[in-house]
């Protein structure tokens, strides 16, 4: 009878011990689960940081051809500008152009470009730099750092200011629409 009695209690420890061999089996698994779903959370996030930064990036990328173009433009109207070029320079304003200059006065097309063609006006340095270019649809947002040096009504000017231009794709063509130039804050 003790043997009979040694023998259940055998068979009790040996399915205890599968029963124990089972749950670790099981808490390896989970553990197994967790650490995959784990793995692909982050790999998920992951890419959608890596998809946001492109996506931020891909707005001024050097070889964007619209925002190469929209650069191209920039410098064409700035020298335009230095030049005293109307023709060309009527040619990049939309009718409805406005700008707001650092007095902080604002022309039409007409109104800028007649004070832009005074005779007693000569703009002798007109450098743009740190160009930044982000496109919206059929609209673009140029911004930089602009440097002018001249003389207006017989008296020498010199400016070193910060420039938003908002240009828009009409009829296939793009065009300013609005400008904004405001006096570099010194650091």
């Amino acid at each position: 009878m003790t043997g009979v009695i040694l023998s259940v209690l055998w068979d009790s420890v040996e399915f205890g011990s599968s029963r124990l061999s089972l749950l670790r089996a099981l808490t390896e698994r989970e553990k197994m689960r967790t650490l995959m779903k784990l793995r692909i959370s982050l790999l998920v996030i992951a890419l959608l940081v890596v998809w946001v930064f492109d996506s931020a990036a891909g707005q001024n990328k050097p070889g964007d051809s619209a925002s190469s173009k929209l650069i191209a433009l920039e410098n064409k109207f700035n020298a335009a500008y230095r030049s005293g070029d109307i023709a060309v320079m009527n040619s990049l304003l939309a009718e409805d152009f406005i700008i707001t200059v650092e007095d902080g006065s604002t022309f039409s097309k007409s109104g800028y470009i007649a004070d832009n063609g005074r005779p007693d006006f000569h703009v002798e340095i007109s450098d743009l730099s740190g160009l930044s270019v982000r496109m919206h649809g059929n609209t673009a947002v140029v911004t930089g750092a602009y440097h002018e040096k001249g003389i207006s009504k017989g008296q020498p000017y010199e400016y070193h200011d910060r420039f938003t231009d908002v240009w828009m794709n009409i009829s296939g063509r793009w065009q300013i629409i609005a400008s904004h130039y405001s006096n570099a804050t010194s650091q």
